[in-house]
């Protein structure tokens, strides 16, 4: 039997697309032992996964801290893991890697020349173009996955496991008389969150053109700003208020209950496509689309991103470049208008919410 690590302390969609490697182990290797590092908030993604045998929760401010980390890695090397998946590579997690005494240790070369300091017993290159319609995130885990031996079966989609009882929750029951549409309103980060104004737009013509109930998403601490939104609104009798998720996992359970997303790019798309709804996704002008826009076939998953539609406002669109432009997205956002988003918006709904 393997006892198996991954670690990936970082944002919720990150989390679920990890969860891939356990998949894949566990097809190959059912009587492995998998455990999975992750903050205590990404837990909803991965509950219930019959593929992750133990999830160890951290948290983002107390890792920082030398004296945890240090403790956290003494913690590890007790496991005694046969192997250990790293998708994060970043510095908190290489030193647990390397100093964790598992027997393999696999996680990506650093971008930098003098950052690959025997982090790991396999450092693996991450690869600079996707080559299938699962996107790069999902490919680059992939290549970690078959650095550690060959597998000749891959499942290439992340899943979300809802218990029974999750499945026959009714809290959207009252709304059901009407197709309902879930809003990602707001980003993970303010960076990837559209201004306001051109948010309340793209409502306005869902609302406008579609006899659909809407329901807004937002984290508990973004509650002020969905109120701003909400008030730009036009046609806000369309819009269910009082109910929103209160976690990871509550949104989860909701979005189970709809019949579609149209969002801001974060987590929370890359959890309706486990879910197997449809997605319509707004990229921020800095993320590169080819690493997150996953099995989009431009019906059932589409999305919109301003290089597509406004090549001639990147000059160049290097690691670099992008970085440069996460810290302050705000003018290009300007050049991603509702006028330019609506018409791929309305091909999107016709599409997915005809009858059967």
């Amino acid at each position: 039997m393997k006892k198996v690590l991954i670690i990936q302390n970082k944002r919720i969609g990150d989390v679920l697309i990890s969860s891939i490697i356990a998949t894949n182990y566990k097809l190959k290797y059912p009587d492995s032992e998998i455990h999975f590092l992750a903050y205590d908030f990404t837990h909803g993604v991965i509950e219930n996964n019959p593929n992750i045998d133990k999830i160890i929760s951290i948290k983002d401010k107390e890792l920082k801290k030398l004296p945890n980390l240090w403790k956290l890695i003494q913690s590890i090397r007790k496991e005694k893991y046969d192997v250990i998946f790293d998708p994060y590579s970043k510095m908190q997690s290489r030193l647990i890697s390397k100093f964790s005494n598992a027997i393999q240790t696999i996680g990506h070369k650093s971008r930098k020349k003098l950052g690959n300091l025997g982090y790991y017993t396999n450092p693996v290159a991450i690869a600079k173009e996707k080559t299938k319609i699962c996107g790069k995130a999902i490919e680059d885990r992939i290549h970690l996955l078959q650095e550690s031996e060959r597998f000749d079966t891959i499942d290439y989609e992340p899943k979300i496991f809802l218990t029974e009882a999750e499945k026959q929750d009714t809290t959207l029951a009252p709304f059901k008389n009407k197709k309902i549409i879930m809003l990602g309103i707001l980003g993970s980060t303010p960076q990837k969150s559209m201004p306001y104004p051109y948010i309340a737009a793209l409502v306005d013509f869902i609302a406008e053109q579609y006899d659909v109930n809407l329901l807004f998403n937002y984290a508990p601490h973004q509650k002020e700003d969905a109120q701003k939104i909400y008030a730009l609104c036009k046609n806000q009798k369309h819009i269910i208020t009082g109910i929103y998720a209160q976690n990871i996992r509550e949104f989860c359970v909701l979005m189970n209950q709809c019949d579609a997303l149209v969002s801001n790019e974060g987590g929370t798309v890359h959890i309706a496509k486990a879910l197997h709804k449809p997605t319509f996704t707004i990229f921020s002008p800095y993320v590169n689309k080819d690493h997150w826009a996953s099995f989009e076939d431009g019906k059932f998953h589409h999305s919109v991103h301003l290089l597509e539609m406004k090549p001639n406002l990147f000059d160049n669109f290097t690691f670099e470049e992008r970085k440069k432009i996460e810290k302050n997205p705000d003018a290009l956002y300007q050049e991603l208008t509702p006028e330019l988003i609506i018409p791929e918006l309305d091909a999107f709904l016709k599409y997915n919410l005809k009858e059967a």
